[in-house]
């Protein structure tokens, strides 16, 4: 029913990955698998609603807090994540990060210690260091059944005084790490123990594929906490702008919405956001399950050229996102001179590990939210580029 094989050109349309490509890398004549959006057109009934809004003609202000917004997120926390959600709960945001760093300063002063899993999503440290709070990382560990957080650690980084917020990644960026309910329980018990508050980043939420099921924080939440996400990622959607959350306590939501409205003058939302989200929700399940077989074979495929050509990887899947997090360290390559060889000699732009923290070095990040015929030529450049170092 829908072909993801098909390449779309998105050259010429102000797009970070492709038109921006030489911000990060100093060339523009690069084929790109860097920032997670996907190279694929955004599902049929969503360019159906959008167009349908558009022909309308009138795109005045408007409101998130509707009956049609509010049923279409409750729908689909109930029907694909089993979880019953209080709509009185929900808040909106422009974007997940814009959520994370107005929370990260309502419930923080400066100085003040952000808890962080890590390597991490660059974009977390950004928020926490711009917001002139303090970096609090807890290295995850890797081990042939794959990643795992010492609790021991994690909790002697929130017993500290100044540790105030632990911020979540669920799903984790970058390993793709699915975290269990014991493992969500522990953290949640810790951070009540010590007056931590939570901020869950879920935007990865639908983009799980091993036997775990992606557990929402509000399942197993204690004391003060935020659950964030946006259809963004499964749907890519991005541009739209648009995200959501669950705020439970009630003087919390309103501090945030109060922000959000009074300082900020974000009251009105893009209403385009709102119309993708509701078309999302409510039509859009069968065309994000055709795509998540599409990813998980994509996936597969790039765990089976590296593995054939260097055996030593034994490179795994990961348990979620279509972001392959590629541990290169057993190969004992250079960064750096892979960087350069990726970019001079094969003209592919990949994301480099440390990028996500000191922890990513040896790593590398490639995105194969994309058609098959391009993430082959990315897998085969990774792998010329190895080759030719070695």
């Amino acid at each position: 029913m829908f072909d993801f094989s098909k390449v779309v050109d998105r050259h010429g349309t102000w797009c970070t990955q492709w038109d921006y490509v030489a911000d990060r890398f100093g060339t523009a004549d690069l084929l790109p698998f860097t920032i997670s959006d996907m190279d694929f057109a955004t599902a049929p009934c969503i360019l159906e609603a959008l167009n349908q809004r558009l022909n309308h003609g009138v795109l005045g202000y408007s409101r998130w807090k509707n009956d049609e917004f509010l049923g279409a997120v409750a729908h689909w926390f109930a029907s694909r994540h089993n979880t019953m959600i209080d709509a009185e709960s929900l808040v909106y945001g422009p974007s997940v990060i814009y959520m994370v760093s107005e929370l990260i300063r309502q419930w923080s002063s400066v100085g003040d210690g952000v808890v962080v899993h890590t390597p991490a999503y660059d974009a977390f440290y950004k928020a926490i260091e711009g917001n002139q709070r303090t970096v609090r990382p807890v290295a995850l560990d890797k081990r042939a059944d794959g990643w795992h957080c010492d609790m021991a650690k994690l909790e002697a980084e929130l017993a500290r005084a100044d540790s105030k917020i632990l911020l979540l990644c669920s799903p984790q960026n970058p390993t793709g790490k699915v975290w269990t309910r014991q493992e969500l329980e522990t953290m949640a018990a810790l951070c009540e123990r010590h007056g931590v508050r939570v901020i869950s980043d879920e935007i990865h939420m639908d983009m799980v594929w091993g036997d775990l099921p992606h557990i929402p924080w509000s399942n197993v939440a204690r004391g003060h906490w935020a659950l964030l996400t946006s259809g963004s990622k499964s749907f890519n959607i991005p541009a739209l702008t648009g995200a959501y959350g669950l705020i439970e306590d009630e003087a919390s939501r309103n501090s945030y919405l109060g922000a959000l409205k009074g300082r900020d003058g974000l009251s009105s939302p893009a209403v385009l956001a709102l119309t993708a989200h509701i078309a999302a929700y409510e039509q859009g399940a069968p065309w994000l399950d055709a795509l998540r077989d599409y990813l998980r074979e994509n996936m597969r495929y790039t765990a089976d050229a590296l593995n054939s050509a260097f055996p030593e990887l034994n490179w795994q899947v990961p348990q979620s996102t279509y972001l392959a997090w590629l541990d290169l360290r057993t190969l004992n390559i250079d960064d750096n001179a892979l960087q350069e060889t990726l970019i001079q000699q094969e003209k592919v732009a990949i994301m480099p590990g440390y990028t996500y923290g000191e922890e990513g070095r040896g790593f590398v990040r490639l995105n194969a939210g994309c058609p098959r015929a391009k993430l082959e030529k990315g897998v085969n450049g990774l792998i010329n580029a190895i080759r030719s170092i070695r």
